[in-house]
């Protein structure tokens, strides 16, 4: 799997072996992976607010996303919070 990880350290932004990602996919945050490695499965079903500061309510916001359903490995945004 290749990607930037959503939150990851800059100098080490890829995946890495053992984890388990999801991908992100629209708004700010398109094309990240994002760590689910250590959400149980009922978390994996939820919604997420990702902090973010190019979204549309700039530093502080949050991007919202959720599972798509029939595919848990990808998360769509469902738009932008403060």
């Amino acid at each position: 799997m290749r990607g930037r990880v959503y939150g990851a350290d800059h100098d080490n932004p890829g995946p890495r072996a053992g984890r388990v990602y999801a991908h992100l996919v629209g708004g700010p945050l398109d094309g990240l992976l994002l760590d689910v490695t250590d959400l149980t499965e009922q978390e994996r079903g939820r919604a997420v607010a990702l902090a973010t500061e190019i979204g549309r309510y700039g530093p502080g916001g949050r991007s919202a996303y959720a599972p798509r359903p029939g595919d848990a490995r990808r998360f769509d945004w469902r738009g932008d919070v403060p």
